[in-house]
């Protein structure tokens, strides 16, 4: 299981690593992208187990999305550097291949079930990204939070 689980975030981290050199990401940004694509992934892996596909690809790309708002405020460049590199090992890649390959073959039953599939979870990575997007980018950025417990703290001692 150990050796499973340090496959795929090995993988996972050059996969996205390589997408980035691939996207003309600066060099600076290649261990954030790596780590985000890594941390996506072991999302999707850790709750597969106990929920769907798309569930889990949906919860991967939550975490992806979250982290490349987050290092995009904190390094100052767009959420696009980290966000496009780090969703790519979340895409149903297999699941088009599939879906064409059986429809090639004449097996019909079964590449609109893959089709379907690849659907839902292609969905899935759209509302992940729907729903982190949509929060403020004043959250992002610690100056925010700061405030808003130093006010909450004056309040207090009322």
């Amino acid at each position: 299981m150990t050796g499973f689980v340090l496959v795929n975030m090995f993988c996972s981290f050059l996969g996205t690593i390589a997408f980035s050199v691939l996207f003309n990401v600066p060099r600076r940004f290649y261990l954030c992208c790596g780590l985000t694509g890594m941390a996506g992934w072991l999302c999707y892996l850790a709750s597969e187990n106990i929920a769907s596909v798309s569930t889990s690809t949906f919860l991967g790309t939550m975490l992806v999305v979250l982290m490349s708002r987050t290092l995009a405020v904190w390094m100052k460049c767009p959420i696009t550097v980290f966000l496009v590199p780090g969703i790519f090992p979340l895409i149903p890649g297999a699941g088009v291949y599939y879906t064409v390959y059986n429809l090639v073959q004449g097996n019909l039953a079964e590449a609109a079930g893959r089709g379907i599939e690849a659907l839902k979870i292609a969905f899935a990575i759209v509302l992940g990204i729907v729903f982190i997007v949509t929060i403020p980018k004043q959250w992002f950025r610690v100056s925010y939070w700061r405030s808003r417990l130093r006010g909450a703290s004056e309040n207090s001692d009322l």
